[in-house]
């Protein structure tokens, strides 16, 4: 993962597309594949053959032996001569050059443009999605033939030119490809994490977007240097290359023209296309292969290693109101008439928070409590400015420090996530970026938002993570987040969000997926830290066991409403609010035990 767990914390495994697979690896993996291996084989000769064809090749290719048409394999001519009278083993040796080298630039072009459009309308949607789909819907709806049959009288018989345009063409494809899979990924938690960690989106999207779709492209880039020589030699084959310029399709041509008297001259153009454009397409299926099983043994290893358990009650602690409140200092976190909607299908906003006020004060911990819908996470995503996508804010006031930071502009809310503002999430497993190593994930934001050296960063990371309670630091730093168990990976998680030295830490649900047992010590690390650090702590939760284990103060969210608000146990021991009530009614603490269920007998 690359992004600290955070600062938040926190890539398919990444969405759909899957594979969250390292290129080195994933090619070990092909390569035990005998059909990877011997079209791997056979496309490593051909491009050596390539970068050494002007070396390799006996005669000048464009040399032609007026004496010599035709003439049959001989030890001066190992392949014999065209009809021209030209060398045809060196004709076909600098041909590969120049016809892999043209299939390349089509590649390279659809490459650049395809994969940066798919990246920036996927990330950014938007008007740039728009644009970018428009775009890219009419150049699929041009016919590529004569369009590069047009070009030609304008460019001349050019095969650079003709791959430059022709890679336009084929951009589409790789638009499609990278835009589904961005799509798909950019709500990962992991991301957001990434965000909330003060990465740039230049760095988000270079380092973790990037990083889900590189296996596709790969794949991909092989058909379409497939489909680009194809195209490639059919041009010249029509004969509206240049003829100057050896390609295969030239010779291809050539040896079509005395197919009656000299077969073979054909069969060797016709061979060398044929076996690369037939290796390149096992290759890439080889790697769609690879990439599909990859993608089944992450998913399986995350369902395995994600298992969701009920948080247990815990005691409360709180000796009188006036010690919860004698904990607190100054305002940090103000939120004022917060309300936030979401668009609709019809073009109305429905409010999931309707005017709420809540106050954060330094060195408090103060729960926010609720129902499953009741308002109370879109909130803490409100305040870390990372609402999903259609969710705005319609009104209201968030000052942190007093300064707003609502309506700040990215840059000012960037400064403040991460560095002044943490975040430790729900599901540890999915908030860490599964290509990266746990400790790249924890170095990077030291990096690249705190200025240290990677070395400084790499024994600070190693410290925090000993400062959670992980016994063996050195391992897990070097593991991948499916080699921990959920227990460890939130405590890389709380790691990465305290690695700045924040005074505000939203833990949202930080206990709903482990057990029991680790529940309990996750919380007592919280109120730890909490103790040593002297921060303030926003904790979402469903479970009024946890707040009265943890929180100084509570407010209490109903159906986007703030119904009730408090120190803790002035709470526990007058609810006001019938709601209030049912969910104390709900602890299972003093409860008697439900009796076995017994078998009624028949009357």
């Amino acid at each position: 993962m690359s992004t600290a767990p955070v600062a938040g914390a926190p890539v398919s495994a990444a969405p759909a597309s899957a594979a969250t697979v390292r290129p080195s690896g994933l090619l070990r993996r092909v390569l035990k594949n005998p059909v990877g291996l011997v079209s791997f084989a056979v496309l490593v000769v051909v491009a050596l053959l390539a970068l050494l064809g002007g070396v390799l090749a006996p005669h000048d290719a464009n040399q032609a032996d007026a004496r010599a048409i035709l003439a049959e394999p001989s030890a001066e001519h190992l392949l014999g001569t065209d009809g021209s009278g030209h060398d045809i083993l060196s004709r076909l040796l600098v041909a590969t050059q120049i016809s892999l080298g043209a299939a390349l630039v089509a590649a390279i072009v659809a490459l650049v443009i395809g994969v940066t459009a798919g990246l920036l309308a996927g990330y950014y949607k938007g008007w740039l999605d728009s644009v970018f789909s428009w775009v890219t819907a009419l150049t699929m709806a041009l016919p590529g033939m004569i369009v590069l049959l047009a070009a030609r009288a304008v460019v001349g018989p050019s095969v650079w030119w003709s791959m430059v345009i022709f890679g336009v063409l084929m951009s589409p494809g790789f638009f499609r490809l990278v835009y589904a899979s961005v799509s798909a990924v950019r709500e990962e938690l992991y991301v957001d994490a990434a965000r909330v960690a003060g990465l740039t989106d230049a760095r988000i999207i270079s380092r973790h977007i990037l990083g889900v779709v590189r296996a596709p492209i790969i794949i991909q880039s092989a058909m379409v240097l497939g489909i680009a020589i194809a195209i490639q030699s059919g041009l010249e084959f029509l004969g509206i290359g240049d003829p100057g310029t050896p390609t295969w399709g030239s010779m291809l041509k050539n040896g079509f023209d005395v197919m009656y008297r000299n077969p073979v001259t054909m069969a060797w153009p016709a061979l060398a296309i044929g076996v690369t454009t037939v290796a390149l397409t096992l290759f890439g299926n080889a790697l769609r292969d690879e990439l599909e099983r990859s993608a089944a043994r992450t998913t399986r290893r995350r369902s395995a290693t994600s298992a969701v358990r009920e948080q247990h009650p815990a005691t409360i602690r709180h000796e009188d109101d006036e010690r919860a409140a004698g904990r607190s200092g100054s305002a940090l976190l103000e939120i004022e008439d917060l309300r936030i909607g979401y668009d609709l299908p019809d073009g109305s906003v429905k409010e999931v928070v309707r005017g709420i006020d809540l106050t954060v004060r330094r060195g408090e911990v103060h729960g926010l409590i609720g129902e499953s819908g009741s308002g109370k996470t879109q909130t803490s995503f409100s305040v870390l400015g990372l609402l999903p996508a259609g969710g705005q804010l319609i009104g209201g006031s968030i000052r942190y420090d007093g300064q707003e930071i609502a309506t700040a502009d990215a840059s000012r809310q960037s400064t403040v996530r991460g560095t002044k503002i943490a975040y430790i999430p729900q599901e540890p497993m999915s908030n860490l970026d599964p290509m990266f190593t746990i400790g790249s994930q924890l170095v990077e934001p030291l990096v690249k938002v705190v200025g240290l050296s990677k070395a400084d960063a790499r024994a600070k990371a190693l410290e925090l993570l000993g400062t959670v309670g992980i016994p063996d630091p050195q391992r897990t730093f070097d593991a991948y987040p499916h080699q921990v168990s959920g227990g460890m990976a939130q405590r890389v998680l709380i790691a990465g969000a305290i690695s700045m030295g924040p005074d505000l830490l939203i833990a949202d649900e930080p206990t709903t997926a482990l057990d029991v047992t680790i529940q309990a010590e996750v919380l007592d690390l919280i109120r730890d830290l909490q103790e040593q650090m002297e921060m303030a702590v926003l904790l979402v939760t469903h479970n009024f066991g946890v707040v009265a284990d943890l929180c100084d103060r509570v407010s209490v969210m109903q159906n986007g409403l703030l119904v009730e608000a408090g120190p803790v146990r002035t709470i526990f021991r007058d609810p006001q609010h019938p709601y209030t009530r049912s969910l104390l009614d709900a602890m299972l603490d003093e409860d008697t035990v439900r009796p076995p269920l017994t078998e009624r007998t028949a009357s």
